[in-house]
């Protein structure tokens, strides 16, 4: 892709998810993703009814006059994004490809966590880490996310969400706020997941296109498998052949919404075409009304 292409792609994204971010999601987000833990403000005179534990004994011995440390919430996070970029995500029939809409996703979330004052860093991964940017603040840190959102170019196509998520836990020592964006084809990663949402706040958002979970009546196709290359004929229009691959996929997405059930790990569930904003929005409001 060419470099005006690029810069093109990534203010048409900035425009849009920026003002996203400002109009509908910073008000969200702030409330939600809250910081952890108090950090020393100031001190002041003691009032009636404040805590003897918080007294300065310090200040109070050199005034002659209670005073007591005043505290305040540490607001700063440290928010990643674990980016799926294997060979399924280029995939999409709405529209829209998978990585695009990942992006924009990415994106969102990205402008949001600057506007609350976060830190912002990027794990691209496939079967192996591709790339790692560390969490940062700023505008201009956030655009180079985005442009390599729209660039980056993966040297492998599989997927191993484990490996991405035991990078994570070990480059990352604070504990963070993870969107783990994925289409999760992958497989065993379970312990990982369990491991890491210990360590952070891991919240899974799976990418889906309609026809990975319903094949349309087309007869005799040949598909290829995005990350092996393995080709192979369907014949669409065997009902059997339909239905199995539908109970299939619903298999699968009951099997990951149970998983991620047991282990206390919020999923969203965004399907390329539509509108992401509604589903972000609703977990947003889902883990504000369990605080």
């Amino acid at each position: 892709m060419e470099a005006q292409d690029i810069f093109k792609k990534v203010r048409k994204i900035e425009i849009k998810t920026r003002g996203l971010s400002r109009q509908i999601f910073s008000g969200e987000y702030h409330s939600v993703f809250k910081g952890r833990g108090m950090a020393f403000s100031e001190v002041r005179e003691y009032q009636y009814g404040d805590e003897i534990r918080r007294i300065d004994w310090n200040v109070t011995a050199r005034y002659n006059h209670p005073f007591v440390k005043v505290f305040e919430e540490e607001r700063e996070l440290t928010v990643m994004l674990l980016i799926d970029v294997s060979g399924s995500n280029n995939f999409g029939t709405q529209g829209q490809l998978k990585q695009e809409l990942i992006a924009e996703i990415a994106a969102v979330l990205s402008f949001s966590a600057i506007q609350n004052n976060d830190k912002v860093g990027v794990i691209f991964f496939s079967d192996q880490i591709e790339k790692f940017i560390p969490p940062k603040k700023g505008s201009s840190h956030i655009l180079r996310i985005i442009r390599e959102l729209i660039d980056f170019k993966a040297e492998n196509r599989g997927t191993n969400i484990s490996e991405s998520l035991r990078f994570l836990t070990n480059v990352i020592k604070k504990r963070a706020t993870v969107f783990l964006i994925s289409d999760f084809m992958g497989n065993d990663f379970q312990k990982a997941v369990r491991i890491a949402n210990h360590k952070h706040d891991l919240i899974a958002i799976r990418i889906t296109d309609q026809r990975e979970v319903a094949l349309p009546d087309i007869g005799l196709v040949r598909v290829v498998d995005a990350e092996t290359g393995e080709k192979m004929w369907i014949n669409t229009g065997n009902k059997t052949v339909r239905r199995r691959y539908n109970h299939w996929a619903q298999q699968k997405t009951q099997e990951l919404d149970i998983m991620f059930s047991k282990l206390g790990v919020d999923v969203v569930k965004i399907n390329t075409g539509e509108d992401y904003v509604k589903p972000l929005i609703k977990l947003f409001k889902k883990r504000e009304a369990r605080s």
